[in-house]
């Protein structure tokens, strides 16, 4: 047992320096974004309960985003203008995939990889989703190639929400994705068809 002890601490010693010796020597790791970027499912938690087998069901979407922080800033109206197109987050405008079919405001949206922008405005934001994909902020934003442009109302909250937050919340005819961020809440509700 002592003689596989010592040669396993012997190859190890030799891998690292072997992988020291041949990794490149200026090597740069990217720093820890401002913003980083988180992922939601619905339904909630689906990637930990399809491997626990707690679901038996496909999942219906999931977001892509990222969540800035307010670090003592006024967001709405200030950092993001109301009136202008907001992709939705920030760094890569926000991804939003679509397993199956759903219906959003009377519309059917077809399963597949969409863009999800807003465009704030104190009482309600416009919230659309777009074809185009893999673009980085709202600076290519293509109106032709909306999918779906829908109004919603603005909550206020009185507890102000320090970083961007998106969740599903299950309904009975399917799921409500909120957006929270410093003293507003919109609602957009999904339904499965």
């Amino acid at each position: 047992m002592r003689k596989l002890f010592i040669l396993s601490v012997v190859l190890l010693s030799a891998f690292i320096g072997f992988s020291q010796k041949n990794a490149p020597l200026n090597l740069k790791y990217p720093s820890l974004d401002q913003s980083p970027m988180d992922m939601i499912y619905f339904p909630d938690n689906y990637p930990m309960n399809k491997t626990q087998e707690k679901i038996s069901e496909p999942a219906i979407a999931r977001i892509i985003y990222s969540r800035p922080q307010k670090n003592h800033r006024t967001i709405f109206g200030d950092l993001i203008e109301y009136g202008k197109v907001w992709r939705l987050g920030a760094n890569e405008a926000t991804e939003l995939e679509i397993f199956k079919d759903i219906i959003i405001g009377g519309k059917k949206i077809q399963k597949g990889r969409y863009t999800l922008f807003a465009i704030p405005n104190p009482e309600s934001w416009t919230i659309i989703i777009n074809k185009e994909t893999d673009t980085w902020g709202a600076f290519l934003y293509d109106q032709k190639k909306d999918v779906l442009r829908i109004e919603e109302p603005v909550q206020k909250i009185s507890s102000p929400v320090e970083v961007f937050t998106m969740n599903f919340e299950s309904t009975s005819s399917g799921a409500t994705l909120f957006m929270s961020w410093e003293n507003a809440r919109v609602a957009l509700p999904i339904s499965i068809k």
